[in-house]
């Protein structure tokens, strides 16, 4: 398994766009993808789980990867949060 944390940076936390397009880039993989922010995990390959979470600027939130690919997939969301987020 592989992981990494995030703090949002994005001023309107993780809103619908950004969800979106978070969940479209997890899709693409064939691991498992689960976001945990605050002690909830959802699967961020589903909009609505991410966008349960909830999460504003300033809060971690950390992202695990776990499967076939899981080593790229982790490499590709980290850069991705990085820009979007």
């Amino acid at each position: 398994m592989k992981e990494f944390s995030y703090v949002i940076q994005d001023p309107m936390g993780l809103h619908a766009r950004p969800a979106g397009l978070l969940a479209k880039a997890a899709a693409g993989y064939a691991c498992d993808v689960k976001l945990t922010v605050n002690g909830t995990t959802v699967d961020a390959k589903r909009i609505m789980g991410v966008m349960r979470l909830a999460a504003k600027q300033g809060m971690e939130m950390t992202v695990s990867c776990e499967g076939a690919d899981e080593e790229k997939a982790a490499a590709e969301l980290q850069a991705f949060v990085a820009a979007n987020l």
